[in-house]
């Protein structure tokens, strides 16, 4: 993130039309949960997940002396991530429809997996 811009906010990531109404939870059959896949595999690279969790200790830090800096702080975080997880789900869907805008087939599998990423990450959002 260049540091002449304004710091990035979750505000800045919100849409100003109306947020879609909430589903219902899916109800649970006791099945066993399902062996993880590569759509489980982790959102973010592990270097740039232990410098996002290296920042966020440093603003857990900083709260004692400065609280309402590290809100701040701790949004821009966050919106930093969300970013950063939206733009990759963008660059999947982009190459997925770079494929389909040169008449090329996508295969069945590749859409699964696109689906499968998408609802693990649905997933985790809604556990978390």
């Amino acid at each position: 993130m260049d540091n002449t811009e304004e710091p990035l906010s979750t505000r800045d990531l919100v849409a100003t039309a109306e947020p879609p109404a909430a589903e219902p939870p899916a109800a649970t059959d006791g099945a066993p949960a399902a062996e993880p896949t590569e759509a489980d595999a982790p959102l973010l690279a592990e270097d740039q997940a232990g410098t996002y969790r290296r920042r966020w200790e440093e603003i857990q830090a900083a709260f004692v002396d400065e609280p309402r800096r590290a809100v701040e702080d701790a949004d821009g975080l966050v919106a930093q991530v969300m970013q950063e997880l939206a733009e990759g789900f963008a660059r999947e869907r982009e190459r997925l429809e770079s494929q389909w805008d040169r008449g090329d087939d996508v295969s069945t599998e590749d859409l699964r997996v696109g689906l499968q990423r998408y609802r693990s990450f649905f997933r985790r959002l809604l556990s978390a």
